[in-house]
């Protein structure tokens, strides 16, 4: 079975629901994309005909009745003989949808099936939408255990950070697939690439770089975590409160622990004086970084800026001080966006049938990742487009490859 990337209904079906939908139609007559949406942006099809009763004999009783017993048989025939190895499940709570925040399950479905079908269309994956009614974290852990059967892999989704943390710690330990929380990993592994190309383009091994990141949630942890175990020189974070250090005594156990691997110079004091002489500066926080703060890096900083709708630094600021600028919205050059990785990620992770996914594998996504830009790198390109089609064959094979390398596929 697999999810189809077009709504469903027909241009004439949708006018026709749009005249007789009520109140949604005025909406649809000023905005296209409640339009677009009417009716779901996915459905669910066959990939095995049933045209006759021996296809229906072989597709469900008395035919199926020989597979699933052959699986209880021999458990590991389930990834042969279902969809189990070629699916996702796109889990949510709905407590940090994109830039809306905690709106709840029913308000992220539109969110969670356009994951889905960004799955399918830049990776090839099937995906499923599965948007929580609870959000307490032993609840969120328990019910994807019991889900999990059904799928290959498990992408988290929008769920608010510190708990989302928790929650895929948690399920990692306890399931033997893929779990991925993509507003962490994804966004750190596409700006990697995308730092590692700046740093080429400018001459600058990736350890002669100090990088600030605004924003100690999901997505600034990650970034810190896999900017150091890339070989940053050095990596200070802030958060609302100023620069994440160990003398502050505010700490939460994971600020606590992001302050035991980061900021080495010891940096103390606002977001802006930390910037002060910074190679490199990284938003994932919303707010404003005033103009100031921005001039004072040095010379031939990068900025990426990477909050949506409104970037920390508007690109024409940022491009007046920096050699390099890359924002979240696409229409800026060098968009970080998370469907650079994720697709492939998980496409290499299920090629191999992987038991997780390490650092291994997201290092080797976005070095594959920056290495599609190859000799066409220049200040306004160090970052492919989404719609590159050497993308996610890139990221799949290296994937696959760190996986086996690292001995955690099991085909």
């Amino acid at each position: 079975m697999a999810a189809e990337i077009v709504n469903p209904r027909s241009d004439s079906e949708n006018r026709d629901a749009s005249e007789q939908g009520g109140g949604a139609a005025p909406l649809e007559s000023f905005d296209p994309a409640f339009a677009l949406h009417r009716g779901g942006k996915m459905a669910v099809q066959a990939t095995v005909p049933v045209r006759d009763k021996d296809d229906l004999s072989l597709a469900y009783t008395p035919g199926v009745a020989k597979v699933c017993s052959a699986i209880a048989e021999q458990p590991e025939l389930v990834h042969d003989y279902t969809w189990k190895s070629s699916v996702v499940a796109v889990v949510t709570d709905g407590t940090a949808v994109l830039g809306l925040g905690d709106i709840g399950p029913e308000a992220s479905l539109p969110v969670m099936e356009g994951k889905a079908i960004l799955f399918k269309q830049f990776g090839g994956v099937d995906a499923v939408p599965l948007a929580l009614n609870c959000t307490d974290v032993d609840e969120i852990v328990e019910t994807v255990v019991r889900l999990a059967p059904s799928f290959g892999g498990i992408n988290l989704e929008d769920i608010s950070a510190p708990r989302c943390f928790e929650i895929e710690r948690r399920l990692q330990e306890r399931l033997d697939i893929p779990v991925f929380h993509d507003d962490q990993h994804g966004t750190a592994v596409v700006t990697l690439a995308a730092l590692r190309n700046a740093a080429r383009l400018s001459g600058r091994p990736l350890g002669d770089l100090r990088a600030v990141i605004s924003g100690a949630g999901a997505a600034g942890v990650a970034i810190a975590k896999m900017l150091v175990e890339a070989g940053i020189g050095d990596v200070a974070v802030a958060d609302r409160k100023g620069v994440v250090s160990r003398d502050r005594e505010d700490l939460t156990p994971i600020k606590a622990e992001l302050a035991s691997f980061t900021n080495k110079a010891g940096i103390s004091g606002t977001l802006e004086s930390a910037l002060a002489g910074a190679d490199v500066f990284i938003g994932v926080s919303g707010g404003t970084v005033p103009e100031p703060a921005v001039a004072s890096m040095a010379e031939g900083a990068f900025v990426f800026a990477m909050a949506n709708p409104n970037p920390e630094v508007h690109p024409e600021v940022a491009s007046k001080y920096a050699a390099v600028v890359a924002t979240g919205r696409s229409d800026f050059p060098n968009q970080i966006n998370n469907v650079l990785a994720f697709p492939g990620i998980f496409a290499g992770a299920l090629q191999v049938r992987a038991s997780r996914i390490t650092e291994g594998m997201k290092l080797a996504a976005a070095e594959a990742l920056a290495s599609v830009v190859g000799d066409d790198l220049a200040a306004d390109y160090v970052i492919p487009s989404p719609f590159d089609e050497r993308v996610a064959p890139a990221v799949t094979a290296a994937v696959a490859a760190a996986a086996r390398a690292e001995g955690v596929a099991r085909r």
